[in-house]
């Protein structure tokens, strides 16, 4: 039956997008949330091109090796790297053995992830009967806090409508979807593989994105930052004496503006394309390519999920600061995560007691305060525009990310000294 339904998913889709037409104005406007990014939503352009690289040609991050052997195998463990890969088991997150691989929208209906020889699946249920089913083609997010999942039909590509949720091991509403139905429908933007992937060209208009699938490069990775470096390499074989990197973008010669950039490109929230999607290349100045959409100059608007760059220069860390960046805290080449006493040791870079601006909480029994600085100072909130359905209700929940907005938060501070105490 499963091998059926997944033969017939073509026609099914056609059919269900015609029967759900008075969805559509829904469907579009769930478009702008995206789990991993909140800024996945369409644009009407033209087609998509690396413009602002030249005639660059990518080589390809695995060229990189040879070369910078150690930054390129410490890379391939990074949350940025692993952000998007073709589905295959070693990267899809969540239980495909039962009753664990199933979610549950409400008691009639009901989604089933199912593992075949095929492949991975998901097909819908209401009321016992089968309703559509669709593949895993392609996996959205590292796995470090969830995952979504898009699923080709033709050129376009769509997200399917379960996700994953790592810090309770579950399957979960793919964040937007409304909990009344379940939907196949929401079409994927080129903007989406903007932020999690390297390089895809497509076509964009006001009804449609059709994409190139021989030309996706997965994952961000050596390139995506760096710039297409065919000819960096071709040079470089040719010329090993020059110890100067040519026809590449260094992060380091740039100016701070710049440099943050080329962070913000993703991790400024939603913004309004200018160019078309993949222009933009790191070393140029991102306003020309698109605009915020929200007050640069007030932290009211801003969601901790998706605008760390907005809350990071609103702090007074970054204002007091001429050269701070994204930089200064976070080594894009490691993984890093969940190390709070090395970002500690990089804020006390700048507060020590020599500068007369340490930490003044008091000392306490079971405090190393040169251990963690972020839990009271860049705590976990919960985000307003991301909730989590999951199909045990009373686990559902917001979204929890770490705020980059630098500064004092008590109530987070009495929780975390509570959290000491209780483990002594």
């Amino acid at each position: 039956m499963l091998i059926k339904r997944i033969t017939a998913k073509t026609a099914a889709f056609n059919y269900q997008l015609k029967i759900q037409r008075k969805f559509w104005v829904i469907a579009s406007i769930l478009l702008l949330v995206s789990m991993g990014s909140l800024f996945c939503a369409g644009f009407t352009t033209k087609n998509t091109g690396p413009a602002n690289y030249g005639n660059g040609a990518f080589a390809g991050s695995g060229s990189c090796k040879s070369c910078h052997a150690s930054i390129y195998e410490s890379h391939l463990t990074t949350a940025h790297y692993l952000t998007s890969r073709p589905a295959a088991a070693q990267f899809i997150k969540g239980s495909f053995e039962a009753p664990k691989n199933k979610f549950a929208f409400n008691k009639l209906m009901a989604v089933v992830m199912d593992k075949t020889d095929s492949g991975f699946y998901q097909s819908a249920y209401i009321n016992g009967m089968a309703y559509q089913s669709a593949p895993f083609d392609i996996v959205i997010g590292s796995g470090r806090k969830g995952q979504t999942y898009l699923y080709w039909v033709d050129n376009q590509l769509f997200q399917l409508p379960v996700s994953y949720y790592t810090p309770l091991d579950s399957w979960c509403n793919s964040p937007g979807f409304s909990a009344g139905f379940i939907n196949f429908n929401r079409p994927i933007p080129a903007r989406c593989l903007e932020c999690h992937g390297t390089y895809a060209k497509a076509q964009e208009d006001s009804t449609a994105t059709l994409f190139d699938r021989q030309s996706i490069l997965y994952g961000i990775d050596c390139e995506r930052c760096h710039g297409p470096s065919a000819q960096h390499v071709a040079y470089h074989q040719a010329h090993t004496d020059d110890t100067f990197a040519k026809f590449v973008v260094s992060a380091k010669r740039l100016p701070r503006q710049q440099r943050l950039d080329a962070c913000a490109l993703c991790h400024s929230g939603y913004r309004r394309q200018v160019q078309p999607t993949f222009s933009y290349g790191v070393g140029d100045d991102l306003e020309k390519y698109s605009l915020p959409t929200y007050k640069t100059d007030s932290t009211s608007g801003l969601d901790v999920h998706g605008n760390q760059y907005g809350l990071l220069t609103s702090s007074k860390c970054f204002m007091q600061s001429a050269e701070m960046d994204c930089s200064s805290c976070h080594n894009v080449h490691n993984n890093e995560v969940n190390s709070p006493q090395l970002y500690s040791t990089r804020c006390m870079a700048c507060h020590n007691d020599a500068a007369h601006n340490n930490c003044t909480l008091p000392a306490m029994e079971g405090l190393t305060k040169a251990d963690n600085c972020v839990d009271c100072h860049m705590p976990l909130l919960p985000s307003k525009k991301i909730f989590l359905q999951l199909a045990d209700a009373k686990k559902s929940t917001p979204d929890l990310v770490r705020t980059h907005h630098v500064g004092i938060y008590p109530e987070q501070t009495k929780l975390f000294l509570a959290k000491i105490k209780k483990g002594m």
